[in-house]
């Protein structure tokens, strides 16, 4: 195994998902090697049913490939248990969705706090790190708001500091911007780039917006199952 400093982040070697519907069997992803190096910042593009949507399922550890290999920092996905795959999802990886998936009535610290829960961590320590997130992404004034109180765009930004309290090496982004306006999608945006400049996480963002893309510094589009176009993002 290579050291995992080294190692890409995320690598897939040549990953096949294949859904049963019915009698017909619908080849989601096609023989698709990728790898992400640490501090990368990737946005995956592509239609609808184009294939990035089971990508980012797959390298999150939700979902299994029909067949092909994915590591996370050097080690095969599949020879991890049940157990190992989800210590993975809470402490290796962060996710931030496009619906947000908070708590509706608990307080932005409590949702926060909430993957240090299942980590076992003791409560003083998920409130300060629960607390130094939320004032990492600017909502140091809104600790005690819950999400109704909250703008969409606020609400994002818990949502990314759920997903950075761990620690993660990895931040997998699915559509964030999909429910913001054109000023919050911008502004959650800059917080993703600011993230990935200062302090080099390694950010997967998934959309079909070409001006949600531009803010990445590397761009993959697939197309039928398939990686057609790998390139570096002009700064």
């Amino acid at each position: 195994m290579m050291d995992a400093k080294r190692s890409p982040v995320v690598e897939t070697r040549d990953l096949h998902k294949i859904y049963q519907l019915g009698s017909m069997q619908v080849n989601a992803l096609n023989g698709v090697s990728v790898a992400v190096a640490p501090g990368e910042f990737v946005a995956v593009m592509g239609a609808s049913g184009s294939g990035k949507s089971t990508f980012m399922n797959l390298i999150g550890c939700l979902d299994s490939p029909s067949s092909g290999s994915i590591f996370l920092e050097g080690q095969d996905v599949a020879t991890m248990s049940r157990d190992e795959l989800a210590a993975i999802r809470n402490k290796r990886i962060g996710f931030v969705f496009q619906g947000f998936n908070l708590l509706a009535r608990t307080t932005a610290l409590d949702n926060v706090a909430l993957p240090m829960l299942y980590a076992s961590v003791p409560p003083q320590e998920r409130e300060t790190r629960a607390r130094e997130a939320l004032v990492s992404v600017g909502l140091g004034e809104r600790l005690h708001h819950r999400p109704t109180e909250l703008s969409g765009g606020q609400q994002q930004r818990v949502a990314i500091a759920r997903a950075l309290v761990n620690q993660p090496s990895l931040i997998l982004a699915d559509e964030p911007t999909g429910n913001l306006d054109s000023a919050s999608s911008k502004e959650i945006m800059q917080l993703f780039r600011g993230l990935n400049d200062s302090r080099g996480i390694s950010i997967v963002l998934v959309t079909h917006e070409p001006d949600i893309a531009a803010w990445a510094k590397r761009e993959i589009t697939f197309r039928d199952g398939q990686i057609v176009n790998d390139k570096a993002v002009a700064a």
